[in-house]
């Protein structure tokens, strides 16, 4: 990994972990808006965005979460999984704005995850819990969408690193 790429990452993750301080009342719980996973997006448009975003998951979680050891295995392990399905589905969907709708879809169903770290936890009920937290996260992921659409004609996401 080269130094912008490395950098650019570092900057990535340091955001998520602004914007979910942010919002922390609402991300971590069986409702929840973490906003700062409209960045998932940006695996649409390089792969390398990964590292970023998983280290802002992985600290935000280590921060901020009252969950603990739970998060970061779940939490972190859900959205590895997302992003790694999103990415290898840029072989077949060429189009962004299908590639973006597939992600939210990925990330949406795989909030089950987190509904069964909610379970372990804090005895919240499984299908209740992942319903709730799948429609946060379609709502976040889905508004998300467009913005990190016209972020990307202003900024370039897919030339920023290489």
């Amino acid at each position: 990994m080269n130094i912008k790429t490395l950098a650019v990452n570092g900057i990535l993750a340091a955001l998520y972990i602004a914007v979910s301080f942010f919002v922390q009342p609402f991300g971590f719980t069986n409702i929840q808006f973490r906003v700062s996973e409209m960045f998932n997006h940006l695996v649409i448009f390089n792969k390398k965005y990964i590292f970023g975003i998983v280290i802002g998951v992985f600290l935000t979680n280590l921060l901020f979460s009252p969950l603990g050891v739970y998060d970061l295995v779940f939490g972190v392990s859900q959205s590895v999984i997302a992003l790694l399905i999103t990415i290898a589905s840029a072989k077949f969907i060429k189009n962004i704005w299908l590639r973006m709708f597939f992600n939210t879809v990925v990330f949406t169903f795989t909030m089950f995850i987190i509904a069964f770290e909610l379970k372990l936890a804090l005895g919240f009920p499984f299908f209740l819990t992942w319903f709730t937290v799948a429609v946060g996260e379609f709502v976040v992921m889905a508004v998300g969408a467009p913005v990190v659409y016209y972020l990307n004609k202003r900024i370039g996401f897919d030339r920023i690193i290489s």
